[in-house]
């Protein structure tokens, strides 16, 4: 006869010791998902997206609510196969899900929707929290309930890619190379920027040689975006492929600094002529990827040529405000791709705090400047208002890319190398040794010693 013994459920004490610490930071992530949704009341529940400009005197706007009509959803049509989306098909996909639920009814769809991107917001906090570790995962309250991510939670679908990066770069936390490059593969089928992860993970395997996980995780991702993607694109080719063109086809938009440069009148003077170049539309696509090349080198050469090596996070918040910085269009929801890798690249609380209040002053001037638009200037703001907020917000992650590029160049900054930590965050690359180092004399302080020959 046998009995049996504690010992046999001893796994998931285990599991649960570990989950409780998190337990605070998902309630408070629930609690902003819930702010969020209260945000958009006088639309939700006021009637406020159906009658003029009362959705952006509210502050209320949302594109998912508007898109269930303009993409067709109302009639039934399925994304891509019945009518080409202009995103990517993980969007087109979560969609397709909420149209099922929906019924015909744009109000339930955007409740479909919100429930979908809370719990999104939620599994997004507590991997930010993971990511974080144990010393510093209360940083991922500004993930949770930080003022613009309740003010722009539900505007799109960027929550759902939010949660699918960084699992990704968590599964790479924990070595996990396979699962890392299916969950960021996924991520960038459902909006693009995450992308740019995989050129931190590529830099940070040139300098350690650490190139068998890389080659999983690429490998991986290759494998599922193929997996998401071909079906569709056999199905319909010119749905699937709207998206792309859509991006490439756009011009300067709301929210980026090109737009600023093709206004005519810049803070009220005339804009200068040996500038005009920067407002030419058809040199917007050139002169847009030819400064992301030039910053994103700039990260290369940083990170390679680093008197230490940096950490992943910090390559990854990088790599992603520069590609926000030179995008065409900067919605006043991207805010929600760069918190949780601001928090992770840099947990001070000062210059986070400083952007944040730019961030929201962008929110609210955009509405504002969309009532003038729309031909109530009385009740909106003109140019020189609403480009200072979009100057403000770009200066201040200009500023915060200085200070984590300073970090890199001066370790003993970086708050979370304290201690015997090195990338708690960066997987393989956590304690690795340097295989592959540029000269650093231009980047490293001082002058570099002599031998003593004496």
């Amino acid at each position: 006869m046998t009995t049996r013994t504690t010992n046999d459920s001893a796994p998931l004490p285990g599991v649960a010791a570990r989950a409780v610490p998190y337990l605070p930071l998902g309630l408070l992530a629930g609690l902003g998902a819930i702010l969020a949704y209260l945000w958009k009341y006088p639309c939700r529940f006021g009637g406020a997206w159906n009658g003029g400009v009362g959705q952006f005197t509210n502050f209320c706007y949302t594109d998912i609510y508007p898109l269930f009509w303009a993409e067709h959803l109302n009639e039934g049509k399925v994304p891509y196969v019945d009518y080409p989306v202009e995103y990517p098909v993980g969007i087109g996909g979560i969609m397709e899900f909420a149209r099922r639920l929906a019924g015909g009814d744009g109000i339930v769809f955007y409740d479909v929707t919100v429930v979908l991107m809370g719990v999104a917001l939620v599994v997004g906090v507590l991997l930010t929290a993971a990511l974080a570790g144990p010393a510093r995962r209360w940083d991922a309250l500004w993930y949770a309930v930080g003022p613009a991510v309740i003010l722009t939670a539900y505007i799109n679908w960027d929550l759902a890619a939010g949660a699918l990066a960084l699992g990704g770069l968590l599964a790479w936390a924990k070595d996990r190379p396979w699962l890392a490059g299916a969950l960021l593969a996924l991520a960038v089928a459902t909006k693009f920027y995450p992308l740019m992860f995989f050129g931190a993970l590529f830099l940070l395997t040139a300098r350690t040689a650490k190139w068998v996980p890389f080659l999983k995780t690429a490998g991986a991702a290759a494998i599922t975006w193929l997996l998401v993607n071909v079906p569709i694109m056999l199905v319909n080719f010119e749905g699937w492929k709207r998206f792309y063109a859509f991006s490439s086809e756009r011009g300067a938009d709301w929210g980026g600094l090109w737009f600023f440069f093709q206004k005519t009148q810049w803070f009220g003077m005339e804009r200068p002529g040996f500038l005009a170049f920067l407002g030419d539309p058809e040199k917007l696509n050139t002169m847009a990827m030819a400064l992301l090349a030039v910053l994103l080198l700039g990260v290369a050469v940083l990170a390679l040529a680093a008197p230490r090596r940096p950490r992943l996070m910090q390559l990854c918040f990088l790599a992603l405000a520069a590609f926000m910085i030179t995008n065409k269009v900067w919605s006043p929801q991207y805010v929600l791709w760069l918190v949780p890798f601001a928090v992770l690249a840099r947990p001070r609380w000062g210059a986070l705090a400083a952007w944040q209040v730019a961030e929201c002053w962008y929110f609210f001037s955009i509405w504002l400047y969309l009532v003038t638009q729309t031909g109530e200037p009385a009740l909106g703001i003109g140019d020189n208002p609403y480009f200072l907020s979009v100057w403000a917000r770009a200066l201040t992650i200009v500023v915060l890319m200085a200070l984590v590029v300073r970090d890199i160049l001066r370790p003993e900054h970086d708050v979370v190398r304290q201690g015997e930590a090195d990338d708690p965050s960066g997987g393989v690359f956590d304690h690795a040794e340097d295989r592959l180092v540029l000269r650093r004399s231009l980047l490293s302080r001082g002058v570099r010693q002599q031998p003593d020959t004496a």
